[in-house]
């Protein structure tokens, strides 16, 4: 019996072991009894030591402590852009998609817009891309679109915002490389004989694009596919208006070779 009532009593002291045990690794919120500026300034002293792990968790919290003021509207921005930083692009755009309907009378919409741009242009890549040797026409053509449509939005909405004159740099950049998104497909074709759908993708460009430096291969290579095939009425006319609009052609001296230094090489 005494046996039995030792058994219990080990029992009893092993679960209360296991209790405290789980009592003492229970995670201990830092932030608690902390202000909102606190958080804000803890958060934002993360961000800018390139922390963003431990940003993004402050934000989240200081939205729940600050919520219904401006600055949970802050901490909302402030964490998207950490998320991206971070490289959690796709919760990025949630957080800040999530933003814009929450408050679409916030005056933080341009910069919200600007960012989302940014994200899906890949900043960092596209403007690099001259030393990595690559064209952003070769890379996700969804995302450029998205990018050119969240800028796009940004200057029709907000044409004297301060993010705007970069958002119509980066719209000019997003063209040209979704124009030459379309040559590159024509190219391709065209090298392997595929004439029609060269013929196409040219088309194509030359229809959704104006003013792109692609374009002028665009027109050579419809020159060229429409004189494989023998329509030498349509070759002629695509060849009067490559010489009306590039009198000066490499393409008409060294062929497709001239496409060896993309537009968007800086030297």
């Amino acid at each position: 019996m005494q046996g039995a009532r030792l058994s219990v009593a080990g029992a009893v002291a092993a679960a209360l072991a296991v209790l405290l045990a789980a009592c003492s690794s229970k995670p201990i919120d830092r932030t608690a009894g902390w202000s909102p500026n606190r958080i804000h300034a803890e958060a934002k002293d993360e961000l800018n030591a390139g922390a963003y792990d431990k940003a993004i968790p402050l934000y989240e919290t200081l939205e729940g402590r600050a919520a219904g003021t401006t600055l949970a509207q802050q901490a909302q921005l402030d964490k998207a852009y950490a998320l991206f930083k971070d490289g959690q692009k796709a919760e990025a755009i949630a957080t800040l998609d999530r933003f814009m309907r929450l408050h679409p009378a916030s005056p933080a919409i341009d910069y919200a817009l600007f960012l989302k741009g940014v994200i899906n242009f890949n900043d960092e890549l596209g403007m690099l891309s001259f030393l990595a040797r690559q064209d952003l026409s070769e890379r996700d053509q969804k995302a450029a679109k998205e990018a050119f449509e969240s800028f796009n939005e940004l200057v029709t909405r907000f044409p004297d915002s301060r993010y705007a004159p970069d958002a119509r740099a980066r719209m000019r950049y997003t063209i040209n490389a979704l124009a030459q998104y379309e040559v590159h497909v024509a190219r391709y074709y065209f090298t392997r004989g595929a004439y029609v759908a060269a013929i196409n993708r040219a088309q194509q460009a030359l229809a959704d694009y104006r003013d792109a430096p692609s374009l002028e291969e665009a027109l050579y290579i419809l020159t060229q596919s429409y004189d494989r095939l023998g329509m030498t009425e349509l070759r002629d006319d695509a060849r009067r208006v490559l010489d009306r609009n590039y009198p000066n052609s490499t393409y008409l001296t060294h062929g497709l070779r001239g496409a060896d230094k993309p537009w968007w090489q800086l030297w």
